[in-house]
């Protein structure tokens, strides 16, 4: 008797796409973080990867790779956050030398 249970994929699995490029991303993030760069990457990385964990969860046995996408969307999520901090850092620095500077000034004259 056939098994009725069968996989309707009896193929080799695919990678994910992106996959390698979301983790490329993810990296890149959070060497980059310390510049605006990895702010971006950051957020291109979680576009991407919420693509591909969409098609992963509609049929998870065409693909493989999910460890890779997920390790990517979590270091895009670490870069992101790193970069996003650093903005706020740097925009409280200059608000800070601008407060400084605009004070030294008007106390000068």
């Amino acid at each position: 008797m056939e098994n009725q249970y069968q996989s309707p994929f009896q193929g080799p699995k695919v990678p994910l796409p992106n996959a390698t490029a979301v983790l490329v991303l993810g990296i890149c993030s959070i060497v980059f973080s310390c510049f605006f760069v990895g702010l971006v990457l950051g957020i291109i990385g979680l576009v991407m990867a919420s693509k591909g964990r969409a098609m992963y969860k509609e049929s998870p046995a065409l693909y493989e790779g999910y460890g890779q996408l997920n390790a990517g969307w979590i270091m895009s999520i670490i870069g992101t956050v790193l970069g996003g901090l650093y903005v706020l850092y740097f925009i409280i620095i200059v608000v800070i030398l601008g407060t400084g500077q605009a004070w030294t000034f008007n106390h000068m004259n």
